[in-house]
């Protein structure tokens, strides 16, 4: 086993930093404030080829795996920038696999390009109001017409619908009620957004919200044929496939928001003086920042793992699994952690805790639920019973 960071993983990470260092607590305090997406931060790590980290070389990205790509966005979560930056690249560093391993060579050649500059935003619309983690229930439904088809249908938590040109799309080409298993008869689609037959709206949320949620309506929206992603009515599988490498990305995230969260916790500690002393001599504030910096450590270790796995070919979904189970476990409490740290002055906005609290928080929901993963984990490692 090596555990000593390779020179070229090592020059990714201060080539990230030296970019996020540029935009400061102030820039994301003000973007979150005023719901307004961080262009100039997007088009920055665009510029350096940042986003078409894992998009092959051949079609103008990088050309790196998973662990590449993780290691980016866990410097851009640790820079402060949190969900907020981690967000803003997510969907467009990770979200054209599905294109990337299954799409045709004329859809890799016309959009991975733009993807890898970031002249092409895209979007993922999975999720709908009755479904939710249930996705073999979806309804919205595309038609055949000819060769193109024609889509109706609502999403919800559509991230950067608002600003994308494409959206990821998985519909249902054949009712639930007709198909043999639940999996089958879903097609993924990459469809326009900007079309009048399409209705967004953002999400009020509590956090995250330089980068908006969308809630979706498409009624009667063409989708042309050549804009298949693989074969019609396997959409599922190619959702299932991208599952492990998203939950490795999404642990990296949390990784850093939780770097981030006892970075600023650590230096307040020091700093804070009360009672003559700085607060961080006393044992009830050092311990629980010492426990974050353990359960982060530990956290890491296993995103590691997981995504050396995934790039060598390997079965990994106990591990991606885990290793998002477990940063996001340690990036909240090293968040929560540091709110106590900063006692009232955590709820002031001036303070960055609070958004990484509120938004570390989101990680033990999203893309899946802590007890989506314990499910998986007591199926599918353990061997008991299926429990839903």
């Amino acid at each position: 086993m090596e555990f000593e960071e390779p020179p070229e993983h090592t020059a990714i990470r201060e080539a990230v930093r030296d970019i996020c260092k540029g935009f400061d607590a102030e820039y994301w305090r003000q973007h979150e404030k005023n719901h307004e997406f961080p262009w100039k931060f997007y088009n920055e790590m665009a510029a350096a080829g940042w986003i078409g980290t894992a998009i092959p070389e051949e079609f103008g990205g990088g050309g790196g795996g998973i662990t590449e790509a993780s290691i980016v966005m866990e410097e851009v979560a640790a820079s402060g920038g949190a969900m907020n930056a981690a967000s803003a690249l997510h969907i467009s560093v990770f979200g054209m696999n599905p294109v990337v391993k299954f799409g045709s060579q004329a859809q890799k050649e016309k959009y991975l390009p733009r993807v890898a500059t970031g002249e092409l935003q895209v979007a993922f619309g999975v999720t709908e109001p009755d479904a939710g983690t249930d996705t073999t229930s979806i309804t919205t439904r595309a038609v055949r017409d000819g060769d193109d088809y024609i889509v109706h249908g609502q999403k919800v938590w559509t991230t950067k619908g608002h600003v994308a040109e494409k959206v990821l799309l998985l519909v249902r080409t054949t009712p639930l009620e007709e198909v043999r298993k639940r999996t089958d008869g879903m097609t993924l689609l990459l469809a326009d957004l900007r079309r009048p037959e399409v209705d967004i709206h953002q999400i009020d949320k509590i956090a995250r919200n330089a980068v908006g949620s969308c809630e979706v309506r498409y009624d009667g929206l063409r989708v042309d044929g050549s804009d298949l992603v693989g074969e019609e009515g396997r959409g599922f599988k190619y959702l299932l496939d991208g599952l492990n490498p998203e939950r490795i990305l999404i642990a990296a995230e949390a990784l850093g928001i939780g770097k981030a969260a006892l970075r600023v916790a650590t230096q307040y500690a020091n700093e804070r003086v009360v009672f003559g002393r700085p607060i961080g001599k006393n044992q009830g504030i050092a311990f629980p920042l010492a426990e974050a910096h353990m359960r982060l450590a530990a956290a890491e270790l296993v995103i590691r793992q997981a995504s050396w796995r995934y790039d060598q070919g390997l079965p990994c979904g106990e591990h991606a699994n885990t290793a998002k189970f477990l940063a996001s476990d340690a990036a909240f409490f090293a968040a929560d952690r540091a709110m106590q740290t900063h006692g009232g002055f955590s709820f002031a906005t001036e303070y960055p805790v609070g958004r990484f609290w509120a938004e570390s928080r989101l990680m033990k929901i999203a893309p899946v639920s802590q007890e989506m993963v314990m499910n998986y984990i007591s199926e599918h490692v353990l061997g008991l019973p299926r429990s839903y």
